[in-house]
């Protein structure tokens, strides 16, 4: 494995959804990371999470929790953030293929911290502005909203 993968961690912030925990750690182990970090997560690992990780269970299982964002980035580096809403008030935003280089680059020496949001209405304010960068991932314009662990995967697919 490429050591700067160490340095990444895949940050879920407040999931619902214990499948789609699951299912990011899967997209995660697919493209040879191991860091998922979640916030205020669901109290019990259900079997669907577990059904979803499928060979991932390694990355499921050592997952870290936070009771909050600040202490889930707390020792990183750089915290990049996902969003499909643009705008002046959000900062520096990249397609995810331009971010993506933006993030191996800054990985080569310090802990990154990639953010997603609530499957309901992702990042709030106040954690966008605790990104140094944002992401977004081009889709449609009558459907720009993706599942979490689709969005995992398309970024750590895009690293």
């Amino acid at each position: 494995m490429e050591k700067w993968k160490d340095n990444v961690f895949f940050v879920l912030v407040e999931p619902k959804e214990s499948g789609n925990i699951g299912a990011s750690a899967r997209a995660i182990k697919n493209m040879g990371f191991t860091n998922l970090s979640l916030v205020s997560p669901p109290a019990l690992m259900t079997d669907e999470a577990r059904w979803f990780a499928c060979n991932a269970l390694d990355v499921l299982k050592s997952a870290r929790s936070y009771p909050d964002v600040k202490s889930a980035i707390r020792d990183k580096a750089i915290v990049v953030g996902t969003s499909r809403r643009t705008g002046k008030r959000r900062g520096m935003i990249l397609p995810v293929e331009q971010g993506a280089r933006n993030i191996i680059e800054r990985a080569q020496s310090g802990k990154i911290a990639i953010l997603f949001g609530r499957e309901d209405k992702g990042l709030l304010n106040e954690e966008v502005n605790e990104c140094g960068l944002l992401l977004t991932i081009p889709t449609s314009k009558e459907h720009r909203s993706l599942n979490l662990a689709q969005a995992v995967l398309i970024v750590d697919m895009s690293l």
